[in-house]
This record gives C-alpha cells, structure tokens and sequence, in this order.
C-alpha cells in the first residue's frame, strides 16, 4: 500500500490549526528557550548545559506536545474515527507526528542559537538528533495513547520531561550506585556522549555504536507504539 500524502497533510494541517488554538500546549515552546537564555547569560555555556537544553526540548517539545495532540484527540472522541477512516497507520501516524517534528526542529535550532552551540561535525549531530527525535515522537504517542485527557497528559508526562530532560544530572549518581548504570544507555545519555565524542574530533565511524543505540530505542518505541495503536483501534 502507497502512503497518501494528500491524507497525511490533511491530518498535519488539521493538527497545526488545533495547536494554534490550545496555548497550554504552544506555551511549552516557550520553555526550553528561556532555559537557553538563562544558561547563555551564565558566561561561558559548557556541552553538558548545551545538551541540558536540547534534551529539554527533544523531552518537552517533541514527546509531550506530541503527546497532547493525541491526548487531545482522545478527549474530543475524534481519534476513534481517524482510526476507522481510509486513512492508514503509518499515514496517520505520520501526519500527526510532523508539527511535533517540524516545532522541535524550530526550537532547537533557536536555542543553539541562543547558547551558542556551533557543533563540529554537524552532519554527525543531526542524525543523532533525528534519530532521537523518532525515539521521542513515538514515546509521546504511546503516551497520548494511553491518556484519556490533555490535563492528564500533563501529569504523567512530568516524571518523563524530568528524566529524559535533567536525566544526565543523574549520571553523577552512577559512580555511587553501580546498580544504576542502565542510565548510561538512555537515548539523552547517548546523544550527549556523542556530542561530546564529535567536539574531541570523532566521526561517524567512532560514534557508530551510540547511534546505533539511539536507533534501536527509536526502532522499539515505534513497534511498541504500532502495538498499542492496534490494541487502542480494536477496543
């Protein structure tokens, strides 16, 4: 079966104008970027603080907006016929995830601007990145999926914002509790070792392993979330 670009940014422009609409929601733009204004105003801003921002917005821009679209959905009791419409999966999926991806492209591109960050190798940095921002696409549907409301959305979705977006302060905690060092091998955690990785000079042929890290999280998120799609669509 051929995607159907028509219904796919028939269901992206549907979900641009909601958003437009909900300001709870387009305020938590607002969020990273004043993060990357108060650590631009703090002299000089280190890797771990550029990534502070960046996994901020990865963590609240694209999981919980993504996440209060569906949510949103969910609430107004119209996702059930998006489910039953000719539309498919994967277009649906799609067409609903391109305002989360496109608005999270824009605000990490505006705070990097903001702090300064200038990558080394940006070819290596973007395709973390993207890769990341798959991870988190599907994260934030899985959860608008198992959210009956945007207000709920939000309350479940801030222990996920605090991990996946402070969650390399926790790193620190690894040296003292060995049986923590699954930490290390978060999808933030990763991109942040790369990141690292690329500013000492490193390629994609150093950085292969992380990526491939990033990849599988992203790749088991996306099954998981077809999974509870399917799970949602026969209820």
């Amino acid at each position: 079966m051929t995607l159907s670009w028509k219904r796919i940014y028939a269901i992206f422009n549907k979900d641009l104008k909601d958003l437009s609409k909900n300001m709870y929601v387009s305020s938590v733009l607002i969020m990273p970027i004043v993060l990357a204004f108060l650590y631009s105003n703090m002299g000089e801003v280190t890797i771990e603080l550029h990534y502070l921002v960046i996994n901020m917005t990865l963590a609240s821009v694209t999981a919980f907006i993504q996440c209060a679209v569906i949510a949103e959905e969910k609430e107004k009791h119209t996702l059930r016929g998006l489910m039953l419409s000719p539309a498919s999966l994967t277009e649906i999926l799609t067409g609903k995830s391109l305002v989360s991806f496109f608005l999270s492209i824009i605000a990490i591109v505006v705070c990097a601007m903001i702090t300064g960050y200038e990558p080394t190798n940006l070819p290596v940095i973007a395709v973390a990145l993207v890769i990341s921002m798959l991870f988190y696409l599907a994260l934030g549907t899985i959860m608008g999926l198992l959210s009956r409301t945007v207000l709920e959305a939000s309350v479940i979705f801030l222990p996920i914002i605090f991990l996946f977006g402070f969650g390399s302060l926790l790193v620190l905690l690894v040296e003292q509790y060995p049986a923590l060092s699954f930490i290390e091998y978060l999808p933030n955690i990763q991109l942040v070792e790369i990141a690292y990785d690329v500013e000492a000079g490193l390629g994609f042929g150093d950085v292969w392993l992380n990526l491939v890290i990033l990849l599988a999280w992203a790749v088991v998120l996306s099954l998981l979330t077809a999974f509870v799609y399917k799970k949602k669509e026969m209820d």
